[in-house]
């Protein structure tokens, strides 16, 4: 029996430590994204503001 007992307490620590496993994996995913969607948002924004400039000079040589 108490053979039996160890193995369901090695079974249920060991999925413990599984599950945390993953929890810290979409963390890690989570801010992966987040640094991603950061890095867009800076890249659209000084593309954006770049091609403003262009196109109103473009503007500025037509009027």
């Amino acid at each position: 029996m108490l053979t039996f007992l160890s193995y369901v307490q090695t079974f249920l620590t060991r999925t413990k430590r599984e599950d945390d496993d993953r929890g810290a994996t979409a963390v890690e995913y989570g801010l992966m994204v987040a640094l991603i969607a950061i890095v867009i948002i800076v890249g659209v924004t000084a593309v954006g503001v770049n091609l403003l400039a262009l196109f109103n000079e473009i503007a500025a040589e037509l009027v």
